[in-house]
């Protein structure tokens, strides 16, 4: 979420009514929004409330994803789900990457369906596979994944590990200052009224729209 801070609770040092902030909250889809201390910072400048309201998951997820696939300079990387700054990009619905030969040293998949076993056919002998989430169906969401890919790590020279992104006011401040500094810019795909909210989440959950989705709240 982004917006500006409305009211403080009597333990809050770092903000006062009037800041204009980003971060994680509950309750995000309404007109007010609490949020604890420790998961917002202020706004970065010149941003949109737009653009800063979907930078707190996904720049997080992005940036310490990849840090926990300990990439280095000349790997050749591959993100599932991702939505910007690639050398090159595989169209999912005419290609599968999975039957391609091996040559990935880092695959980092954010989103999609792909089950570990066949990710780990693409990457080389000592490669590594990060996996934030995956589709395990409705009622166990990424157990299943994440449990095959535990299994399969006994037997393989490979990594298959599990993640979840951290947030923190220190982390958040980093993207705020990846984002002031120029090095990344929120694309915004399509924004809504809070009354198409259900509109909203179904055109996320039907695929990945050019851009992030924004529910604007006047």
């Amino acid at each position: 979420m982004a917006g500006t801070v409305a009211a403080i609770g009597g333990t809050v040092t770092r903000f006062k009514a009037g800041d204009e902030v980003f971060g994680i909250s509950r309750g995000s889809f309404a007109e007010y929004a609490a949020a604890r201390e420790d998961k917002l910072v202020r706004k970065p400048a010149g941003l949109s409330f737009e653009q800063a309201a979907v930078v707190a998951v996904s720049g997080l997820a992005a940036l310490q994803g990849l840090r926990a696939g300990r990439i280095a300079a000349g790997q050749k990387v591959l993100i599932i789900g991702a939505s910007g700054g690639a050398d090159q990009v595989i169209d999912y619905t005419r290609e599968d990457f999975t039957a391609g030969a091996a040559g990935y040293d880092v695959v980092f998949q954010l989103g999609g369906t792909y089950s570990p076993a066949a990710i780990k056919r693409v990457l080389t002998a000592h490669g590594t596979l990060i996996q934030s989430y995956g589709d395990g169906g409705r009622w166990l969401g990424p157990l299943p994944n994440m449990i095959k890919a535990a299994v399969l790590n006994r037997f393989t020279g490979q990594t298959l590990k599990a993640f979840t992104a951290t947030v923190t006011a220190e982390a958040l401040n980093e993207i705020k200052d990846l984002i002031e500094s120029h090095r990344i810019v929120p694309a915004i795909g399509r924004t809504f009224p809070p009354t198409e909210a259900a509109a909203a989440v179904e055109l996320i959950e039907k695929g990945s729209p050019p851009g992030k989705v924004v529910v604007v709240v006047d």
